[in-house]
């Protein structure tokens, strides 16, 4: 892929991802046009006035829950990055229609202009909780997964192509448990859910360039996994407030002790190499041949992050941490 030919744009543009996302693009891939698509004013003139404000960019104001909205913004457009969604736990738990139009709904008009503007890479943005879900939020994402995936063959003989990139807990975006923690330890007490819990880890650079591997990869219905390391929550407050009284408060409604990336039932439809597993399809229109230098997996696999090959060291940790907010968390004390 010539990113330089491309004309991109990303739903949710100023969340976390969206930032590192243009960011990235700017200074590296240079794409001709970059769009940012959200629907919150604010946002983008603060992320405007932050710098960015190259020629390239553009700032479409918009909801996905409006399908007219989206054929607007896609006129032109080559690749899309779908990273809108509401993803915080307990409010998708307590407003679950809001979740459903837009997590469900919202994919499925961005699927619908997609096709209808004849973007050729569309890729969504997933997490680990989709897979087993135990709350709303899960449960809206493995929705969003299935129509992307199906999407494929909505798209039929047309070059519009649809896959997923699923993917764990990142360092640095609002809904990170860091900032919690750092909060606490003005107090000099932390709260975890549980010292067993473990969680997949990846900063927001590796995500986003996982992302760009993935589009410039994709044939259209895969669900891209990378091979991340898992941390487990005691250790990470101990990096961030190293000395601070812990206190185990339970695990709350909607969470699980330990994350699943990859199930044992996606296990036998997936491939494994050096760096991801890439989950097929088993639908009869997907072509076993496009990965077929990929490696089978064990029967019985599954990616966890309590049995993970890769874990992150107490100086890993600290070095994962924005060492701006650690310092700044220290003059608070």
């Amino acid at each position: 892929m010539n990113w330089s030919d491309q004309e991109v744009l990303v739903t949710g543009g100023t969340g976390s991802f969206g930032k590192k996302f243009i960011e990235i693009m700017l200074q590296e891939y240079r794409p001709k046009r970059l769009v940012i698509f959200s629907r919150d004013e604010l946002k983008q003139h603060d992320m405007r006035s932050a710098g960015f404000d190259h020629s390239s960019l553009r700032y479409f104001l918009g909801d996905v829950r409006d399908a007219e909205r989206l054929r607007r913004a896609f006129y032109g457009i080559t690749v899309v990055i779908h990273a809108a969604a509401l993803k915080q736990v307990p409010a998708c738990e307590y407003n679950p229609f809001e979740a459903i139009q837009t997590n469900i709904i919202g994919g499925r008009n961005v699927i619908d202009a997609a096709i209808d503007r004849g973007v050729r890479h569309v890729l969504a943005l997933s997490t680990d909780k989709a897979v087993n879900p135990v709350n709303l939020y899960g449960a809206t994402k493995l929705c969003a997964e299935k129509v992307f995936v199906q999407a494929n063959a909505y798209a039929g003989s047309q070059e519009t192509r649809f896959s997923c990139a699923r993917y764990g807990n990142v360092v640095g975006s609002r809904g990170s448990v860091i900032p919690v923690f750092l909060e606490q330890r003005k107090r000099g007490k932390i709260t975890i859910t549980d010292p067993r819990m473990t969680r997949f880890w990846l900063t927001l650079d590796q995500g986003v360039r996982f992302v760009i591997r993935s589009i410039e990869q994709m044939h259209g219905g895969e669900i891209f996994v990378p091979k991340i390391p898992s941390m487990r929550l005691l250790d990470l407050a101990e990096a961030v407030a190293p000395g601070c009284a812990v206190e185990c408060i339970g695990i709350r409604a909607g969470e699980k002790l330990h994350e699943v990336l990859l199930s044992e039932d996606e296990a036998r439809n997936a491939v494994e190499l050096d760096d991801m597993y890439i989950i097929q399809p088993t639908h009869p229109w997907w072509k076993r041949a496009n990965w077929v230098h990929g490696r089978e997996l064990p029967q019985g696999f599954r990616y966890t992050s309590d049995t993970n090959e890769q874990w992150l060291t107490h100086e890993q940790l600290q070095e994962l941490i924005d060492p701006k907010a650690v310092a700044a968390s220290s003059v608070a004390v």
